[in-house]
């Protein structure tokens, strides 16, 4: 039997909103609307997981999912950073922001790099990720672009080259070695 996984990002959220490191901050206003208007749209999976972020696990919630959190789909841990924008971090720590950007081994900020992300994921993907049936997760856009790079047999520099907006549906089906990848597909009010 073919395995399907639905990974969904979380709506928005004012650290989404100011391009800040996520440091535990709810959906916003918008993006409870947003997550919303999207409950229904999903057939109900066999499984549900979610990050364990506050943000993910609301989305999970509106969507109408009984999602258990799941620590190997947590979003990267970026030490130091977390709670910070971009912008400060760029101006505090141009060369080391550079540097984690460029190089997917690289942690500056004392956590989790790229590819240890990347890593953990398909570690989830190789065991979790084969169960038979509808399998749904509401990870955070980090967890996405990890799976995209895995599934796509991608070096972990292309991780950056994944755009993941909020309440998007990223698609896997199959089994580990070979994995099909269906992405494009944004959550909301139907038409």
């Amino acid at each position: 039997m073919t395995c399907r996984v639905i990974f969904i990002s979380p709506a928005s959220s004012s650290s989404l909103r100011r391009a800040r490191f996520d440091d535990g901050d709810p959906l916003d206003e918008a993006g409870a609307a947003q997550a919303a208007a999207a409950a229904g749209q999903l057939r109900a999976p066999g499984r549900a997981f979610v990050s364990p972020s506050v943000r993910s696990g609301q989305t999970a919630a509106a969507l109408g999912l009984d999602a258990v959190a799941e620590r190997a789909l947590a979003g990267l841990d970026v030490g130091r950073w977390r709670g910070r924008t971009l912008d400060e971090v760029a101006a505090a720590e141009p060369s080391e922001l550079a540097r984690w950007m460029a190089d997917p081994d690289a942690a500056p900020h004392g956590g989790e790099s790229v590819r240890d992300l990347c890593g953990r994921v398909a570690g989830w993907l190789a065991e979790d990720g084969e169960s038979d049936g509808r399998t749904v997760a509401v990870v955070e856009p980090e967890v996405v672009r990890a799976v995209v790079v895995q599934v796509l047999g991608a070096p972990e520099s292309a991780f950056w080259h994944v755009d993941v907006p909020p309440l998007a549906a990223t698609e896997i089906s199959g089994r580990s070695g070979r994995w099909n990848l269906r992405v494009g597909r944004v959550l909301g009010p139907s038409d």
